[in-house]
């Protein structure tokens, strides 16, 4: 397996430390791996779900948005959030090189 750049390795770890929270790992394993109209989620939903004020949801959302992990579109005033699967795999993928590497 080749070895990751180091712009490779940061995005990893701001993947990582982006899913290295408990809320944000309940929020991402409530979202739909595409945009449908099922299971949908906006932040509205999220908190009732998950217990928590709409703030909380979003910062944790702007987070993940940010990571590159979840997309979201924008529905009238909301907008409805979904796993990026191939930014999923990335991370998966890169991860493992690091876990399996011989350096």
């Amino acid at each position: 397996m080749s070895k990751l750049t180091a712009s490779q390795r940061d995005q990893l770890a701001r993947r990582l430390w982006a899913v290295g929270d408990s809320t944000r790992l309940r929020i991402l394993s409530l979202l739909p791996e595409k945009p449908s109209e099922e299971n949908c989620h906006n932040v509205c939903t999220l908190a009732a779900k998950l217990r928590l004020a709409q703030p909380t949801i979003s910062h944790h959302l702007r987070i993940l948005r940010q990571a590159g992990l979840i997309h979201g579109k924008k529905c009238c005033r909301d907008v409805y959030y979904w796993v990026d699967q191939k930014a999923a795999e990335r991370l998966l993928d890169r991860l493992r090189q690091v876990l399996l590497s011989q350096e």
